[in-house]
């Protein structure tokens, strides 16, 4: 009820299954938090070659966006646009570690508009018409 947790076990690298596998997992905690830990790092990430197995760790916000595709009528592209990434450094991912990114504290985190225009986080809020509301 409070941690919503995703576990990879054994994932071998395609081509590089003798290098060994990799176990790790994503925590999400209704608090916020988030947590990547690993397990088994067989192999430094920064030897990981690029070219065939781009390697991303970290957050990012993303969006997808459905496009017909022009060869099959029926199906469709996938497109991710990523934006505001926090990469990793992935010299710090090796055997038995972890990561933790916790919450910044946001204009969401207040009952009314008082409470948010009286706050001392450094927002700028203002009054929003759509929401009828301030942000």
């Amino acid at each position: 009820g409070t941690v919503f947790v995703v576990q990879w076990d054994k994932v071998y690298l395609q081509g590089k299954e003798d290098m060994g596998s990799f176990t790790f997992q994503a925590a999400l905690h209704s608090t916020g938090r988030i947590v990547f830990g690993y397990k088994e790092v067989p192999v430094p990430v920064l030897q990981i070659s690029a070219t065939q197995h781009p390697v991303k760790a970290g957050l990012s916000d993303a969006f997808m966006i459905l496009n017909p595709s022009p060869d099959v009528p029926e199906s469709r592209r996938r497109t991710i646009y990523e934006y505001h990434r926090v990469e990793l450094d992935t010299s710090k991912i090796t055997n038995m570690s972890a990561v933790e990114f916790t919450p910044l504290p946001t204009c969401l985190q207040h009952q009314s508009c008082e409470m948010c225009v009286t706050s001392e986080l450094t927002f700028n809020c203002s009054w929003c018409h759509v929401l009828q509301r301030y942000l």
